[in-house]
């Protein structure tokens, strides 16, 4: 049934992609656009090449994730041109395409070289993709003027495209799940990647980012990027963020799991989630996403204060003074879609109390955002925070003995919708 309903769903997102760039053509004058797939760069020194994932663009129209240098050409009035990369080759296979009924959306071409289609009847051309495979492609390579349309066309994402991010949530979920079963059995960080890779079927390489597996101290380091291969003498706590991509498209889901007998930091972790779950029901058509990180951190006050971690300090003044800033570093989320932080958020940069803030913008219907609070107990953050005038306020023996557990952080992928909120990882985990 989910397969029958999305290939539907793709087809009426196909008619319309193509109406959305037709328009963001006329405005900026070009009558075809030419979007390369991209292609696996050579490692320096090696003949080894990095692992390839699409270019943003060509996997918002196509959702092929792994066919390398590759084009789709957009016309106005014409289906739109699909060129996809078989080459003859004994030492590699070539990627099958499924047969599915999108396709008969697209003129398909298959070729064994690298050359773009050629262009004929067209009069002015823009050529997007990576600089480096462009030099020999006619046309006006990566003008800035266009990019800002053609990023405004994957903010309000189409049912097809909320289908598959509803289907990456519950594959993830069920990774997240095996996850959190090894760790409280004893397992190490590389066993606990082992098994979300065993329950989500998916490549580590073929992931949306590199899965965040932190243990322990490691948990405090926010996008921790190394696997342990023996699990610590007690294992106090894990920090897990991994995510699923499905047709090209983005899971991004965090979760938390205190270790056995770690009572003190679990009623941390779940009022951190009381307060997760608070944020995502402020997500709603004309919320400032800019007010929702605001308000995390007034409740990152008030936890810091009901734990006994600070006292003596308003949540006011905590979060004007910049305390809850040592504690919670980044941003509250971001745009999530064919890229993990997907295109468009930042109109404007973000203002001096948010630096990291990686969305700013009114929300509305058709957007696609992470809710991740986070709360963690990092020594280079704390040092000056512990030795400077508000030192007297912070609980020392509390934070010393939290910072073996590392930090927390919990995200949900959240839909905005004329009603509110669609929480989809949420509706994954019922």
């Amino acid at each position: 049934m989910l397969k029958a309903a999305l290939l539907s769903l793709q087809i009426d997102h196909v008619r319309i992609l193509q109406s959305r760039y037709e328009q963001v053509l006329a405005d900026q004058g070009y009558d075809s656009l030419l979007i390369s797939s991209g292609a696996a760069p050579k490692r320096f020194g090696d003949d080894q090449s990095w692992h390839f994932q699409g270019y943003g663009p060509f996997v918002h129209w196509t959702g092929l994730t792994g066919f390398e240098n590759s084009w789709l050409l957009i016309r106005k009035g014409h289906k739109p041109l699909l060129s996809l990369h078989q080459p003859v080759d004994f030492w590699h296979a070539n990627l099958e395409l499924a047969q599915e009924p999108w396709l008969a959306e697209f003129e398909l071409r298959f070729s064994d070289n690298h050359s773009a289609p050629g262009l004929d009847s067209v009069s002015r051309t823009a050529v997007i993709g990576d600089p480096s495979l462009l030099a020999d492609v006619s046309g006006e390579h990566n003008p800035d003027a266009l990019f800002d349309g053609l990023n405004e066309t994957r903010v309000h994402k189409t049912a097809y495209e909320i289908a598959c991010m509803a289907h990456a949530n519950e594959l993830a979920v069920t990774g997240h799940r095996a996850a959190r079963n090894a760790f409280l059995a004893g397992a190490s960080e590389f066993e606990i990647n082992l098994a979300y890779q065993h329950a989500t079927q998916q490549r580590e390489a073929d992931a949306p980012y590199h899965s965040i597996i932190g243990v322990n101290e490691h948990a405090g380091t926010l996008h921790y990027q190394y696997y342990d291969t023996a699990a610590p003498a007690k294992s106090r706590s894990l920090l897990m963020d991994a995510g699923v991509r499905y047709r090209g498209y983005c899971s991004d889901v965090t979760r938390m799991t205190a270790g056995v007998g770690e009572g003190r930091f679990g009623a941390l972790v779940h009022g951190l989630e009381t307060l997760q779950l608070r944020l995502c029901s402020m997500v709603g058509p004309g919320v400032d996403y800019l007010d929702i990180h605001r308000k995390a951190h007034l409740g990152i006050a008030a936890l810091l204060s009901a734990a006994g971690l600070v006292s003596g300090l308003s949540d006011e003044k905590m979060v004007s003074e910049g305390v809850t800033r040592v504690f919670f570093p980044h941003g509250i989320g971001h745009f999530l879609g064919v890229q993990v932080h997907d295109v468009a958020g930042k109109p404007i940069s973000p203002p001096a109390d948010a630096p990291f803030l990686r969305l700013m913008r009114t929300l509305e219907p058709g957007m696609m955002v992470t809710i991740e609070p986070g709360l963690y107990f990092i020594p280079s953050l704390l040092e000056p925070l512990l030795s400077g005038a508000l030192g007297h306020h912070m609980n020392r023996a509390l934070i010393e003995e939290l910072q073996g557990c590392g930090g927390i952080r919990i995200e949900d992928n959240v839909l905005v919708v004329s009603s509110g909120f669609r929480n989809l990882t949420r509706e994954a985990e019922a």
